[in-house]
């Protein structure tokens, strides 16, 4: 489970994000929708411990980001926009190497290496540099860095951005499979990838959440597509301003 309650991230007088709360329960998978520069990277950097925030509070599986870093860190994969490979290593020692960093018993790195290499679709691959693979097969890299510790959370940030069709098929149906068993937050400007994976949506804009709601809900009235733009545009009052009114 992850929580956030009035998560506020400030550069001098500027507001990335500006209290923002959002809930996405254990088992569940949430998009995290909004137009570029609107605080959704932010967010997932924060969440994920590797940005301070200026005021709020995380919680992730009931540690605090800020006060339980450690135990964060170990129930959480993620993946950022950018994987974080290391070009020159093979496919395999690099996975090996992320493992040791994440804490995973060295008697169990083979099997948890093993584990996600097969999870990722990467046995074609595993005794390939990372330097020397296509983007999608670099993105599968970045999942199975992000799952080789196991962690209950797993948090994606544009997992398909600059893909080709075919690999946009492929990573989404890998993160269709991993969200039957975890907590997933993708955070994309893609609506498909948000209807066919997740239960849920998150909708920032400007650094505020303007809408939570179960996609089940919100579909009711009208396709995903549609009721993005309109809670984007302003066309219809935020969960926030009808709370208040």
């Amino acid at each position: 489970m992850i929580e956030v309650k009035n998560l506020s991230k400030a550069y001098g007088g500027f507001h990335a994000v500006k209290n923002v709360s959002f809930t996405v329960p254990t088992g569940q998978a949430c998009g995290f929708l909004g137009p570029n520069g609107a605080g959704k990277t932010t967010t997932m950097r924060i969440i994920t411990g590797y940005m301070p925030a200026t005021s709020g509070s995380v919680e992730v599986e009931g540690f605090d980001v800020f006060d339980d870093s450690f135990e964060v860190r170990r129930r959480i994969g993620y993946l950022p926009e950018t994987p974080p490979l290391y070009l020159e290593m093979k496919v395999a020692s690099y996975l090996t190497h992320v493992a040791a960093l994440r804490g995973v018993p060295r008697s169990r790195i083979p099997a948890a290496r093993d584990r996600v290499i097969a999870d990722c679709g990467l046995e074609d691959v595993a005794g390939r540099l990372c330097g020397h693979m296509s983007k999608g097969y670099r993105q599968r890299v970045g999942l199975a860095q992000a799952l080789i510790h196991d962690p209950a959370v797993l948090v994606l940030d544009e997992p398909t951005i600059g893909l080709d069709p075919a690999q946009i098929i492929e990573i989404r149906q890998l993160i269709r499979g991993l969200a039957t068993e975890r907590t997933v937050v993708l955070s994309t400007h893609i609506l498909p990838e948000v209807a066919q994976i997740c239960q849920k949506v998150v909708i920032i804009n400007a650094g505020r959440v303007v809408l939570e709601r179960d996609i089940a809900e919100l579909t009711r009235a009208g396709s995903l597509e549609d009721e993005y733009l309109k809670y984007v545009t302003g066309d219809v009052p935020t969960d926030a301003e009808v709370s208040h009114a």
